[in-house]
């Protein structure tokens, strides 16, 4: 089989590239392991900035259907330290300079926008080669093949496109996230949801830090940021909730009641994340017929451009693509020289790292001042 354009992820990256290059009237097919656009959750909310990801989804033509998924007043902003005294309590503006989304309705509207069939679910990746000229073979778990003219790697950390460009692996960075949920909040966790308040709560120390939003439905989704090796978590019985759950909240004795329920009073089996990061500045030379976007190309510890990067690499690609419909080579060169310095530079821009002495309420509020937020 023979497609103009292949992609492999159906993630909002190669969804948005698919949608773009949809609007340009290019033919596409996107190849995703997941059985279906429901089979597992897709992650909580996401804020989608006016200077990357609002700018992919103009290029993608679904600027209205962005708009009628926002959760108004999400953008709301509390520093609390671990004593629970609030340092910050910022109102969402209404400017929708980031507002907030849920990762799964963005998804389905980039789903939603593409045509029948353009999404082929159930292909799980096992391989991919070079034949020459350009031109890749891709082959999947129940042995069924693919062979394109132009092959885009949009399947995350652990892409199976990636080798055809670099040797570069993720490495684990020192620290993982425990998820938590706690649902109808507001009345059967009324203190957690105070601290929480309309939006974001960020309680950092270092080490140790509470990441959590407010969801739509009044759920609370929360993030227990934990700097330790894997083999510490090893440690940890999740499949015993309560004992785990407990466990994870000694490692915040002293910190306000308030606080450290969103870790004990989880409604849910809290579910670890270990966190992963290809090398800063991860590059790869020209190679004819291939890209990556997205995780598979620049995957960073979370710094809230993630998906908005990954989107705005799939707009930017898709658009060098129209630009020269005769000449895969030189669009794929303009995208890429474009999207390296990019991701490397938002990755030196982050926050203190939850090692980092200022990894506190107040040096995060320094932070903030510095950048002028």
């Amino acid at each position: 089989m023979h497609t103009p354009v292949t992609i492999i992820g159906a993630g909002l990256g190669g969804l948005t590239l698919a949608r773009v290059l949809h609007v340009h009237g290019i033919p596409v097919t996107v190849y995703e392991a997941e059985s279906s656009a429901s089979a597992r959750a897709q992650g909580g909310l996401l804020d989608i900035h006016d200077y990357n990801g609002q700018l992919a989804l103009k290029a993608a033509g679904l600027m209205d259907e962005f708009h009628a998924i926002i959760l108004e007043g999400r953008q709301a902003l509390r520093v609390l330290d671990r004593d629970g005294t609030v340092l910050l309590d910022q109102a969402d503006d209404g400017t929708g300079g980031r507002p907030e989304v849920q990762r799964g309705d963005l998804r389905q509207v980039l789903l939603d926008s593409l045509p029948a069939g353009t999404v082929r679910w159930g292909h799980k990746v096992s391989g991919t080669r070079a034949l020459g000229e350009g031109r890749h073979e891709v082959t999947f778990a129940d042995g069924g093949t693919v062979v394109t003219s132009l092959l885009v790697g949009a399947d995350g950390a652990w892409s199976r496109v990636r080798p055809l460009l670099s040797t570069a692996t993720p490495e684990y960075i020192g620290k993982s996230v425990v998820e938590t949920y706690l649902f109808d909040a507001d009345t059967r966790h009324p203190a957690a949801a105070k601290a929480v308040g309309g939006g974001m709560l960020i309680a950092p120390s270092p080490g140790r830090e509470i990441f959590a939003h407010r969801e739509k439905d009044d759920t609370l989704h929360a993030y227990v940021g934990l700097s330790e090796p894997q083999d510490w978590f090893a440690a940890i019985d999740l499949t015993d909730p309560d004992t785990a759950t407990a466990r994870i909240a000694q490692e915040f004795d002293g910190w306000a009641p308030e606080l450290t329920a969103l870790i004990t009073d989880s409604d849910v089996a809290p579910v670890l994340r270990p966190l992963y990061a290809l090398p800063t500045g991860h590059r790869w030379d020209r190679v004819p017929g291939v890209t990556l976007l997205g995780d598979a190309a620049h995957l960073a510890a979370p710094n809230g451009e993630g998906a908005n990067l990954a989107m705005l690499d799939g707009a930017e690609l898709g658009e060098a693509l129209a630009a020269h419909p005769d000449d895969i080579e030189t669009a794929l060169t303009e995208y890429e020289q474009a999207m390296f310095p990019r991701s490397a530079e938002t990755v030196t821009d982050e926050m203190p790292g939850i090692d980092s002495p200022h990894n506190t309420a107040h040096g995060l509020i320094n932070w903030f001042t510095e950048k002028g937020q």
